[in-house]
This record gives C-alpha cells, structure tokens and sequence, in this order.
C-alpha cells in the first residue's frame, strides 16, 4: 500500500498551478514552430511569432503565458489501495490551488456561485475528477481553463442515424462558430459516445494528449487527420486574423453508449491549453 500524505499533494498542486501557467508544453511550442514554416498569411506568421516569444518570456521570467489563468481543473488518478494520510484529499487539493494562485501572482477568476457572481478571491475550488485504477500510483494534471475557449465548447446529442457524418458536420460547425474568440491556433477535443456527462469529459481529457502522439485507433486517426484538415481550410488563422493555422491538433477519445444514442462533444482548447503533471 502508497501513503500519501496531504501536505505532500498540496504542496505538487501549487507546483503544478504555477508551471501549468507559466510553461507552455513542448509538444504545443515545436507545433507553433512546425505551423510558422507552413502558414501562408503573413500576418498569420506574425501572430505565430509573438506567440513563441509569448511563451519563451514566460518560462524566463516565471510569468503567466495569458492574463486568463482560469478555473483549475485538476485530474487525479489513483491507485485504489493508496492511503491519503492526514486529511481529506480534496481540502489538500484546493489548499495547493490556493497557495499557487498567491506565490504565481495568477489571476483568481472563479465566483462562488453562477448566480450572485461573488469571487472566492483564492481561484477555489477547483474542478476536480477522479480516476481509480489497479496499480498503486497517484498522479495528478492539473489543467487551467480559460473561458474565451471553455464558453466556444458545445455538445450535442446525435442521433445514431446521423452517423459520423453527423459528428464531421458537428464539429466544423462548433469550430467554425467560435470563429477567433478561443484564441488560435486550437486544439480540438472530442469525446464521443457513453452518455452526455461521459462525453464532455472526454472531450477534455483528450486535450491532455500530446501534439506529437497518434491515435492508437487507425479509424480515429483517420478521422482526427480529416477534422484538422477541414477545420484548417476555413481560414480562420491564428488569432482570427486568417491564414491556414486554425487548429494545431484535432484529439478524439470514444466510450461505449447506448443503441439509440450518439452523444458529440467538442471541446476547444486554446493555443496554451495549459497543463503540467506530477506524480507522489
């Protein structure tokens, strides 16, 4: 059996909040790189530009890659015979939320309620979603969500007759109506199948996996490389601006689901689409 104690995952999840928002991922930096030699608009080029400067000055000075540091959502997998010691893991994960809000001087953007609009003034609580598996480890991403791409998100529910058809036209259309305001070049999460709830959250896992990874599934390969393919072809371009740039990935996770139902969610991360992850 792992014991984990609480101060030790409060103290990796203030950690993670800071690196989350102040280190962009290399896969998404050599993207940037890899897009600037191919774009086709000048000012496209220009916008990729500042984007890798953007990001170089804040990994050097320990600053926040975007003003919108966001809502944390944090992912937690854990072995089902780890021990948490010393506390409740959920009060460790908002203390480490909390601490790394203050020390990385990071915008704290969450209310407390959608209705009166109050902010909390420590970004808490987080989003938190729990995976249990057999081995005994325990593992965390956190992963800042900006709502310039979080409120361009959608889902819907198909029908099993409008097939992936449904689901291409689905997707482009989202995309296509988000137009600038989430900030490309993006990258596009799906989750399709399982039920509504299973859907979004798989569309947001999905925007964890790493630019320069494939599809293990030669069908969702296929389908990803179509996406990104069409979704570039709508000019939209980096920052809105136009140009061929408009998504860096298009990433599709799938779950089982029910004979009548075809549940589509897209979920658009922004150019950072922040993450950082760590392990006790």
């Amino acid at each position: 059996m792992k014991i984990i104690k609480v101060s030790d995952i409060t103290n990796l999840v203030e950690k993670l909040c800071i690196d989350a928002c102040c280190v962009i991922s290399d896969d998404i930096n050599n993207k940037f790189k890899s897009c600037l030699e191919t774009e086709k608009s000048p000012l496209g080029k220009n916008v990729l530009s500042t984007l890798i400067e953007n990001a170089k000055i804040a990994r050097d000075e320990c600053s926040p890659m975007c003003q919108d540091t966001g809502v944390t959502v944090v992912f937690v997998k854990m072995g089902q015979n780890v021990k948490i010691e010393g506390g409740f893991i959920e009060d460790a994960i908002n203390q480490g939320v909390r601490q790394g809000y203050e020390k990385g001087y990071l915008r704290k953007s969450v209310v407390r309620s959608p209705i009166d609009r109050v902010n909390t003034g420590d970004n808490t609580p987080a989003v938190i979603h729990y995976e249990i598996v057999p081995e005994d480890i325990f593992h965390i991403t956190v992963s800042p969500k900006g709502f310039g791409s979080e409120n361009k998100s959608a889902l819907k529910m198909l029908t099993p007759s409008e097939g992936v058809e449904g689901i291409k036209r689905f997707v482009i259309n989202t995309v296509s109506v988000a137009g600038g305001n989430p900030c490309p070049p993006i990258i596009v999460g799906v989750g399709i199948g399982g039920t509504m709830e299973k859907a979004a959250l798989m569309s947001k896992k999905a925007l964890l996996r790493p630019l320069n990874t494939k599809n293990p599934d030669p069908v969702l390969a296929n389908l990803e490389a179509e996406l990104l393919d069409e979704i570039n072809k709508l000019g939209i371009g980096p920052a809105g601006f136009g140009g061929t740039t408009t998504a860096l990935g298009v990433h599709i996770m799938t779950y089982a689901t029910h004979i009548a139902g075809l549940p589509v969610s897209v979920n658009i991360g922004c150019h950072a689409t922040r993450h950082a992850e760590g392990e006790l």
